[in-house]
């Protein structure tokens, strides 16, 4: 049985042509330039993060707002949903049934979902404590940072959504495998972009 033919990491575009395979590296190359980006867009929330930490003005502080429990099932969340992405690359890479790729596609976005549920709950509880952006310069740049993170997987969860019904409209082409692997990419970057934020904010606001 021969091997299928693997044009590009993550994806088999099988016999498509020189052309399609040059649009499938520029495609992602692009990609990765926008990832690169967004990465700077995080680094410097966390720098403003870093030097406005200590400016709570007598205000709700890190130790007495951050619970590390929750955060720490938050990141089990996201780190569990970048495995199912990954297994869901892989059912589509090796064309295993329609189903198999939905099921691992459904059960990202159902973690997903969960994470957002769980960080919604956190932010309102902290908003009950009256710690709300404008309080300090502190929770300015944690809402800032954690927020866009936020945001940045409600978006990335109706992407996926988005992915599903073009699967279920065109197939799996190679302009649909390669819009799964830049949403793929996107995912994993979220994912490293929190373990960066339970680290510096929630770790060590509960050690300070």
């Amino acid at each position: 049985m021969s091997e299928p033919e693997l044009s590009h990491a993550g994806l088999n575009l099988g016999d498509t042509g020189a052309l399609t395979q040059d649009q499938a590296e520029n495609a992602i190359f692009g990609f990765w330039i926008f990832l690169m980006s967004d990465a700077v867009i995080f680094a410097l929330l966390f720098a403003t993060y870093g030097t406005m930490i200590a400016s709570t003005v007598g205000g709700p502080t890190p130790a007495s707002e951050f619970k590390l429990l929750p955060a720490f099932v938050e990141t089990l969340l996201l780190l569990t949903s970048s495995a199912t992405f990954g297994r869901a690359t892989i059912a589509m890479k090796y064309d295993e049934p329609r189903r198999v790729l939905f099921g691992w596609l459904g059960a990202t976005l159902g973690l997903g979902l969960v994470f957002l549920a769980l960080e919604a709950n956190d932010f309102a509880t902290m908003f009950a404590h009256g710690a709300y952006p404008m309080r300090s310069g502190f929770l300015s740049s944690f809402f800032a940072l954690v927020g866009l993170h936020g945001l940045h997987v409600a978006v990335a969860c109706f992407w996926l959504v988005v992915m599903v019904g073009q699967v279920c409209a065109y197939g799996l082409d190679a302009r649909v495998r390669i819009n799964l692997l830049r949403l793929g990419l996107f995912w994993h970057l979220l994912d490293i972009v929190w373990i960066a934020i339970f680290s510096v904010v929630y770790l060590q606001g509960n050690i300070g």
